[in-house]
């Protein structure tokens, strides 16, 4: 990944908040046909370990062993150059894309065992029925259609073995365009624009407190 110095994020705490909050990943393996991608929910189980699940059919499940690449794309938004006080002043300013991602390189683990993949389940529904009104549970399902549908899955385990961050958030400008960003992701109502402003203000007062 290309790392310019500035936008280089190596605060652990900074990169497992990131996982934990979009925990959609994109998984790429290599194989002699080329490169495969596919696209899962992963539950953060610790620093170094990553768990999900996919269906028997999917090229992860006959990967066992297989090195990963495991991308969390956090949130992102275009940056137009009318929010930077300086282009209002010498003109000098294009528009730009800010964002933030963690990759994470590791090694996959393929598990069969039904009772780790129903307990895998049971955690991914919890956490992500939570705000439900009425939260649905994988116990509310027949047994006997739950038991066919985990007989159709297997087990990831993703043993981390190297993460890096890159926080593209306007670093590179000064104190005033950078809040200028954040005044402009915060009146408009596009996708992530609001999660884009709040990181860009994090980041800096953690930086700050560095």
């Amino acid at each position: 990944m290309y790392m310019p110095r500035q936008f280089q994020e190596m605060r652990n705490d900074a990169l497992q908040a990131l996982i934990h909050a979009y925990p959609f990943a994109t998984v790429v393996t290599a194989a002699s046909t080329g490169f495969t991608a596919n696209h899962l929910p992963l539950e953060q189980v610790s620093e170094t370990t990553l768990h999900g699940h996919v269906a028997r059919g999917n090229e992860l499940a006959k990967a066992d062993g297989a090195e990963v690449l495991v991308i969390f794309q956090g949130p992102d938004a275009y940056v137009s150059p009318n929010w930077y006080p300086s282009k209002h002043e010498t003109g000098r300013e294009v528009p730009t894309w800010n964002y933030a991602v963690v990759h994470v390189h590791g090694r996959l683990r393929v598990i069969e065992d039904p009772a780790w993949l129903r307990a895998l389940l049971e955690r991914l529904t919890d956490r992500h029925e939570a705000g439900q009104a009425q939260p649905w549970r994988v116990a509310d399902a027949p047994g006997d259609h739950t038991d066919k549908l985990l007989r159709a899955i297997v087990g990831l385990e993703i043993t981390v073995e190297r993460i890096e961050g890159k926080f593209k958030l306007s670093q590179n400008h000064p104190t005033a365009n950078r809040a200028g960003v954040v005044d402009g992701l915060r009146q408009r109502t596009h996708r992530h624009d609001n999660d884009l402003a709040d990181l860009m203000i994090a980041t800096k007062e953690l930086s700050d407190g560095a």
